[in-house]
């Protein structure tokens, strides 16, 4: 594993929360209201950030969707609503973090993403945010049909970045995903913000 000091071969970021803020609230309540949205995403019988990771993972949005309408019929509205307007989930670049990632581009840094996203959604990501062009690959959950923090995908991750794991540094928001990352190898770090993050990857004598 990469230590304070040596020089990373790559550096892979997560994209939501990280580099685009998401939020499920706007996208839902854009159909149902803001309050009925509230009591969706807070409700005691549906897991929504389950449900939401089970599309991560692979699952279509037309099963995901039929799923709730048969188990939770109450809340098919609400469920439906969040893929009707996913564009407002998306609520804007983390431009701080963007600069960060342009720094270590303009500095010859290889640059990957390993994300957790509907394979159906993620087009959208990509019509949008022209920054991901920036990466030379982006390693999509729904796509391979695997989730973080599941371990098998960050062998997948090897496989599409071409070099042993503990070469790279990583940088994720959930501490689970970041506890899997650094089972696996890498070098990873517990996104806080865009500052810390520099301040990391400084100490690892990267061009930020």
């Amino acid at each position: 594993m990469t230590r304070p000091g040596d020089r990373p071969e790559a550096v892979v970021f997560d994209l939501g929360n990280v580099l685009i803020h998401w939020d499920p609230h706007p996208a839902i309540a854009a159909s149902v209201g803001e309050e009925e949205a509230r009591r969706f995403l807070t409700a005691e019988d549906f897991d929504f950030a389950s449900w939401n990771h089970q599309q991560d993972a692979g699952r279509g949005w037309a099963d995901a969707e039929a799923d709730v309408h048969r188990t939770h019929p109450h809340w098919h509205r609400h469920a439906t609503a969040y893929r009707a307007n996913f564009e407002a989930s998306l609520t804007g670049a983390a431009e701080d973090v963007v600069t960060v990632l342009r720094d270590l581009h303009a500095g010859g840094v290889p640059l990957y993403a390993l994300t957790n996203w509907s394979a159906e959604l993620f087009p959208y990501a990509l019509d949008r945010f022209e920054f991901l062009d920036l990466f030379e690959d982006i390693v999509v959950s729904g796509r391979v049909g695997l989730a973080k923090p599941d371990p098998a995908i960050f062998a997948e991750l090897e496989r599409r970045v071409g070099r042993p794991l503990p070469r790279c540094v990583f940088t994720d928001d959930s501490p689970a995903n970041v506890a899997a990352a650094r089972a696996a190898g890498l070098d990873a770090l517990h996104f806080t913000g865009a500052e810390r993050l520099r301040r990391d990857l400084r100490e690892r004598d990267l061009p930020v």
